[in-house]
């Protein structure tokens, strides 16, 4: 089995989205909602991109890694 591919997911805040990219798979940039809504995205993004690549790398695993950052200001 090939190895996973590492997608990392971004919390952006102004767009209340979350946003998907790798670089292990050229075109794979996508947002959801959710962490869960975009898990249900990536897998058939996936085969997309790899039967596009003409890549026989099945089965293949993502590797989902999200970062999100929150602003503290001090107490008045």
């Amino acid at each position: 089995m090939a190895k996973p591919i590492v997608v990392h997911a971004d919390w952006d805040p102004e767009a209340s989205v979350w946003v998907a990219t790798t670089q292990d798979l050229r075109g794979l940039v996508t947002e959801a909602d959710s962490i869960e809504a975009l898990r249900a995205k990536l897998p058939g993004m996936v085969l997309d991109l790899l039967e596009e690549a003409g890549s026989s790398d099945l089965p293949a695993s993502i590797e989902l890694v999200a970062r999100s950052s929150d602003r503290i200001d001090a107490a008045e």
